[in-house]
């Protein structure tokens, strides 16, 4: 017993050490780290990159929510940035706005008794009750299917309560092994969807208009869907290996039990359910009519995808049942928002944009060096080289920046080479699927960063199981994504 306490006491204290050492040196970094030089970058572009390390060591170590705040904080001091600039993009961009007012949307939906039929159901399957590994595999077989049509942050918002809602049924705690998994590989999946299909995905169309280039969605697909899939797998393959599942315990959730439990349909069930699904449909519909009727798609889509959540939670407010709104909006932000997560997602959004800002030059400066250096290397160097560069970018800055960015590069290279025997078209898909699986770091996605934020998951898990991930997807890029498009674009 005292040797227990002894040994606690001293992993307390070289805890405190190890705090002591690492929050000043981070600090330091992100308000002094614009001082140092270094030749051919700005004082704001040294700046933005210590910022970033020094974010990004906290996340790692400290935590998310005061680390989130000193970078949004620390970002304004820089010289072509200031608070009202920062501001704007972090806590009023629309990608924040859209974030906030869907969790607000789905915590109602989590109200109903939806979310734990959808659970029962998913759990009641006969495959599914054999053992937690199956019920990995069903569940986020399905999450796959609807990414192929969903953009990837709305998916994951509308799959999150019903995963939550499943933990809470089967009892499962925040150490088990399969809510890591079920966690990570939610996130995970929501991105290999979204870099399949450009169906409702935009990473594939940027980089094929940056590089000035048609290809049919058909034959995007041909090569996306494969390497996706590939992925997917394993990924699983990984999760079973270094995450072996100690129990099943959603294989032994009595249902019966649970059926019984189950409410009856409420008015307010059926009111919620149709708000969130008017919500949804705001945010498919645009994709559905734009070969239909452009002029439709042009008055819906103008409002983003900010609009629609915003829109449901004004009627969740507004209707009343039995003379009470369907929610409390204070209830909803005390209860319903993930805070910590939220606010990381803030200091992402800014971060990305700064990494990207062409007054600060980062950008500029990357296209420019390495624009220069990479025209005489061989041409299978080179694939290489624009594969794992859209894999390394996308997962640190900007989705739609890193598509843009090296399609405009690697399609000017090309062009410009004496004797290619490169096929631009099938390097350009792959860049634009590439840029799409974003998995292992917080500033890469919105629903990275929720997941790293998450108590069934750290920002270390998000980096170290994302970068397997990531690693998985260029393999598949090179060895079947590559060969497909040189047979179908």
């Amino acid at each position: 017993m005292i040797f227990c306490a002894r040994k606690n006491n001293m992993k307390l204290k070289d805890n405190k050490i190890y705090r002591m050492i690492i929050i000043p040196i981070c600090v330091v970094l992100c308000f002094f780290g614009r001082f140092i030089p270094i030749p051919n970058l700005s004082g704001d572009a040294v700046g933005v990159l210590s910022i970033f390390l020094g974010s990004l060591i906290l996340w790692l170590t400290i935590g998310i929510d005061w680390p989130s705040l000193l970078c949004i904080f620390s970002l304004s001091f820089l010289e072509n940035l200031s608070f009202a600039k920062v501001f704007s993009s972090s806590f009023g961009n629309s990608t924040f706005i859209f974030l906030l007012f869907t969790f607000i949307c789905t915590y109602a939906l989590s109200k109903t008794s939806l979310i734990k039929r959808i659970a029962i159901y998913f759990i009641n399957l006969k495959l599914a009750r054999k053992n937690d590994y199956w019920f990995t595999f069903l569940f986020l077989s399905a999450v796959l299917i609807l990414g192929l049509f969903i953009s990837p942050s709305v998916l994951f918002v509308i799959i999150l309560p019903i995963l939550n809602e499943i933990f809470e049924l089967a009892n499962i705690e925040k150490e088990d092994k399969i809510a890591k998994i079920l966690m990570l590989g939610l996130a995970f999946t929501v991105s290999i969807s979204s870099g399949m299909t450009p169906i409702a995905h935009v990473f594939p169309i940027l980089a094929m208009n940056a590089a000035n280039i048609t290809i049919s969605p058909i034959a995007y697909m041909g090569l996306a869907i494969p390497v996706g899939l590939v992925t997917f797998l394993l990924m699983l393959v990984v999760f079973r290996i270094f995450l072996k599942i100690d129990e099943n315990k959603l294989s032994k959730v009595d249902i019966s039990k649970l059926k019984e439990n189950l409410e009856k349909v409420s008015k307010k069930d059926i009111f919620t359910v149709s708000i969130f699904g008017i919500v949804i449909l705001l945010w498919i519909i645009p994709s559905l009519f734009k070969e239909i009727s452009p002029a439709f798609y042009n008055f819906i889509n103008q409002y983003g995808t900010a609009m629609p959540p915003l829109l449901g939670t004004l009627l969740l407010c507004i209707i009343r049942i039995d003379d009470k709104p369907i929610i409390k909006i204070d209830d909803a932000f005390k209860n319903g928002v993930p805070w910590g997560s939220l606010i990381m997602c803030a200091a992402t959004l800014v971060l990305g944009s700064a990494l990207t800002n062409d007054a600060i030059g980062i950008k500029t400066f990357l296209q420019n060096s390495l624009g220069n250096s990479l025209g005489n290397i061989p041409e299978i160097l080179l694939l290489i080289i624009f594969i794992v560069w859209a894999a390394i970018q996308t997962n640190l800055s900007s989705n739609m920046v890193t598509a843009t960015l090296v399609a405009t590069i690697a399609s000017s290279i090309m062009m410009n080479m004496p004797s290619s025997s490169l096929n631009i078209n099938a390097v350009i898909c792959l860049i634009g699927m590439m840029s799409s699986f974003a998995f292992a770091t917080p500033p890469s996605m919105p629903h990275i960063a929720i997941t790293a934020g998450s108590e069934y998951c750290t920002t270390k898990d998000v980096l170290i199981y994302g970068s397997t991930v990531m690693a998985i997807s260029v393999l598949a890029a090179l060895l079947i994504g590559y060969p497909l498009g040189l047979l179908l674009v």
